[in-house]
C-alpha cells in the first residue's frame, strides 16, 4: 500500500524534471538563435561600413586588405579611414547597449537608461567645459567626459537615496536623473552661446553623437576599455537575479548588496563614459537595446550579451544610414538613432501612463 504513493511521487518528480529540462533547452535554443541572428546583422553592417563609400571596395579586395595583402590604395581606405570608424561604432554600440540593460535591470525601470537619467549629459558637460573654458582637445576632452559621467552619477546616486541605509529607488533615481540632465544641458547651452563660433562647432559632437571624426587614436583606447569592462560587467551581473528579489532577500542569500550594486553601477557608468568619450552621447541606443534583446532572447541575465549585440548592430546600421542617406553629406549617427528611439520612448511613456493611470 505504501509503495504506490511513493511510485506516484517518483513519477511526478521525473515528469517535472523532464518538463524543466525541456523548458531550459528551449530557452537555450532561443538565446543561441537570437545571438546568431544579431551577430549576423552586426557582421553584415560592419562589412558594409568598411566596403561602401565614395570609393567602393569589392569583397575580395576588402578581405585581402584586412589581412595586409591588398592594393596600397584599397588598404589605405580600409585600414586608415573606414576600419577605425566601423570598429568604434561596434564598440560604442556594445558598450551603450550593455550599460543600458544593466541600468534597467539594476533599477527595475525601463526608463532608467544612461541617456535619460543624466549620465550621458554629465559626460557631455565635462567635455564641453574642457573645450569651451580651457581650450582642451584630444585625450584631455575624453578624460573630461569620463570625469563628467562619473561626477553626474555620484550626484544622482547621492540625491536619490532615501533614508540612511536605504538602497536605490528606481523611480526616484529616474526623476532625479532627468532633473540633473536638464540642468546639465542648460549649462551646455550657456557655454555654447558664450563661446566663439569655432568652439561652438567643436562642441556639437557632444550634443548629438557622431563617428565622423573617429581615428585609431580614439578607437584603440575604446577597444581596450571594452575588452576589460564588458567581461567584468557580465561577471558582476551574476548578482542581478538576487538583487531583483529585494535587498533583504538578497542579503539573506549571502549577497553583499551594496558592494554588488555599486560594482554593477560603476561598470555601467564606465561603459557609458568610454563610449561617450569617443562618439559623444549617441541617443536612445542604451534605452532601446535592453528591451529588444529581452524580447529576442528572453528575459533574465542571459539577455545581457544580446543587449550588447543589439546596441552594436543598431549603431552600425544607423551610421550606414547617416553616411549614405543624403549622399555627400554625412549626418551624425545620433540624429538617426534619435529618429529611431524617440517613437519608442513615446510609446513607453504612453504604456506606463496606461499601466499606472
Amino acid at each position: 500500500m505504501t509503495a504506490q504513493p511513493a511510485l506516484h511521487e517518483a513519477t511526478t518528480t521525473a515528469a517535472g524534471s523532464a518538463i524543466l529540462h525541456q523548458v531550459r533547452a528551449a530557452a537555450r535554443r532561443r538565446r543561441l538563435v537570437a545571438g546568431a541572428g544579431l551577430s549576423a546583422i552586426a557582421l553584415l553592417a560592419f562589412l558594409l561600413a568598411v566596403s561602401l563609400g565614395e570609393y567602393p571596395i569589392a569583397p575580395g579586395d576588402l578581405l585581402s586588405s584586412l589581412v595586409g595583402a591588398g592594393p596600397a590604395r584599397v588598404e589605405f581606405v580600409v585600414t586608415r579611414l573606414r576600419l577605425p570608424r566601423a570598429l568604434a561604432g561596434l564598440a560604442v554600440g556594445a558598450a551603450l547597449g550593455l550599460a543600458g540593460a544593466l541600468f534597467q535591470r539594476l533599477l527595475r525601470n525601463p526608463l532608467a537608461s544612461p541617456d535619460i537619467v543624466g549620465v550621458g549629459a554629465g559626460a557631455s558637460t565635462g567635455a564641453v567645459v574642457a573645450i569651451a573654458l580651457f581650450g582642451a582637445s584630444g585625450a584631455v576632452v575624453s578624460g573630461a567626459a569620463v570625469l563628467g559621467a562619473v561626477a553626474s552619477t555620484v550626484l544622482i546616486v547621492s540625491l536619490s537615496r532615501g533614508r540612511a541605509g536605504a538602497g536605490l529607488h528606481g523611480v526616484r533615481f529616474v526623476l532625479i536623473g532627468v532633473g540633473v540632465s536638464s540642468a546639465l544641458l542648460a549649462v551646455i547651452s550657456w557655454l555654447m552661446t558664450s563661446a566663439s563660433l569655432t568652439t561652438a562647432q567643436q562642441t556639437l559632437l557632444w550634443l548629438t553623437g557622431s563617428l565622423n571624426a573617429v581615428t585609431w587614436t580614439s578607437t584603440v583606447p575604446l577597444l581596450v576599455a571594452c575588452a576589460v569592462l564588458v567581461p567584468a560587467a557580465l561577471v558582476a551581473a551574476r548578482a542581478l537575479p538576487r538583487l531583483e528579489l529585494g535587498d533583504d532577500a538578497a542579503a539573506a542569500l549571502g549577497l553583499p548588496v551594496e558592494r554588488a550594486r555599486t560594482t554593477i553601477l560603476a561598470l555601467a557608468v564606465l561603459l557609458v563614459a568610454a563610449a561617450v568619450a569617443v562618439a559623444g552621447p549617441v541617443s536612445f541606443v542604451a534605452l532601446v537595446s535592453g528591451p529588444v534583446a529581452a524580447r529576442l532572447a528572453g528575459p533574465g541575465r542571459g539577455s545581457l550579451p544580446h543587449a550588447a549585440l543589439t546596441g552594436a548592430a543598431l549603431v552600425l546600421v544607423a551610421d550606414l544610414v547617416a553616411r549614405h542617406l543624403l549622399g555627400a553629406v554625412s549626418l551624425p549617427v545620433g540624429v538617426v538613432t534619435g529618429v529611431i528611439g524617440a517613437p519608442y520612448l513615446l510609446w513607453l511613456l504612453a504604456r506606463s501612463q496606461r499601466r499606472f493611470g
